[in-house]
């Protein structure tokens, strides 16, 4: 198997866990043997578990094809401190590996040097292998050390005319592709940010229900509502629901918040007024615009990401 190949295989077992491993990144770890075979295919799933590169080792160790293992191929810099888990360098300097590739260097200042301290142990220790691909996938984790604050989506849906207000009589006039897309965008998310006017106009639910979620999986959901609108039996459902959540009277107060929660991603859904508050404050990173089309054809997708993005400062 060639090195890109194997990159690609453990971006693909990362992705699988996008949203499900805050305050970690998604992270996935492929083993090979001294003739680039395939030995074990790994990631990182949560956070308290075991990191993608000590997991994708054990499995070699549970099918006796330890001793064959020589190149450890990885989407981020394995760690170099001690957390919830040991060292992922420990866990590598103890088998026979003796090449590590790994595509994204780590943004966290307490956990980087495992490059050095492999080199430095002998290693042979490579990067650059689908770099971009692999920057990507840390995004989020890599903008709340920048940041100060979580990497912030906005979806919102337009008629033709540009407006974001349905029909009367309608809660969304989306389609159900559209709203797949839209679920899929929460399953990323560890937190929906929306507005008390929103949940009162629509009640929604903000449940990732038309594809499969994380199990498990216990997101923050934020209503901004400055006026406490939102009554006692909402909030119990929303609990009821699996939610965290949080009731702040300021987009500021929110993003301080999830940014200590070890929030990585928010997904904002929420009404015109909410949107342009996010969108003049900078406190946006990818806007995405679900478009219905004069046609009756699926709605068109478009996103946009914002090359000033503001930082929190505390």
């Amino acid at each position: 198997m060639k090195i890109q190949d194997a990159m690609k295989l453990a971006l693909q077992a990362a992705r699988e866990f996008e949203g499900a491993t805050a305050p970690n990144p998604p992270v996935g770890a492929v083993v090979l043997d001294s003739e680039g075979n395939l030995l074990a295919q790994a990631a990182h799933e949560r956070a308290g578990t075991a990191h993608a590169e000590k997991k994708a080792l054990d499995y070699c160790r549970e099918k006796g094809t330890i001793q064959l293992a020589r190149t450890l191929v990885v989407t981020l810099e394995p760690c170099n401190h001690q957390g919830k888990t040991p060292p992922c360098t420990d866990a590598i300097l103890r088998t026979s590996i003796k090449r590590v590739i790994y595509g994204a260097a780590d943004p966290n200042p307490l956990a980087s040097g495992g490059a050095s301290r492999l080199r430095n142990s002998g290693l042979d220790v490579i990067t650059g292998i689908e770099s971009d691909a692999c920057q990507e996938l840390i995004t989020p984790f890599a903008y709340r050390f920048k940041m100060k604050r979580p990497y912030l989506t906005l979806k919102t849906a337009h008629l033709p005319n540009g407006s974001m207000i349905p029909p009367e009589g309608t809660k969304t006039f989306t389609s159900p592709s559209s709203l797949r897309f839209a679920h899929i965008l929460r399953k990323k998310s560890d937190a929906i940010i929306t507005g008390s006017g929103t949940v009162l106009a629509d009640l929604p639910l903000f449940t990732v229900r038309h594809v499969p979620d994380h199990p498990g999986k216990r997101r923050t959901l934020v209503v901004l509502d400055r006026r406490e609108r939102i009554d006692a039996e909402w909030k119990k459902r929303a609990q009821e629901l699996g939610f965290e959540t949080l009731f702040p009277d300021s987009v500021e107060k929110a993003l301080h918040e999830l940014f200590k929660q070890g929030c990585l991603e928010a997904l904002v859904e929420a009404g015109p007024t909410l949107t342009r508050s996010f969108l003049s404050l900078g406190y946006w990173d990818r806007h995405f615009k679900i478009i219905q089309t004069d046609t009756g054809n699926p709605e068109e997708i478009r996103v946009e990401h914002n090359d000033k993005p503001a930082a929190m400062e505390y």
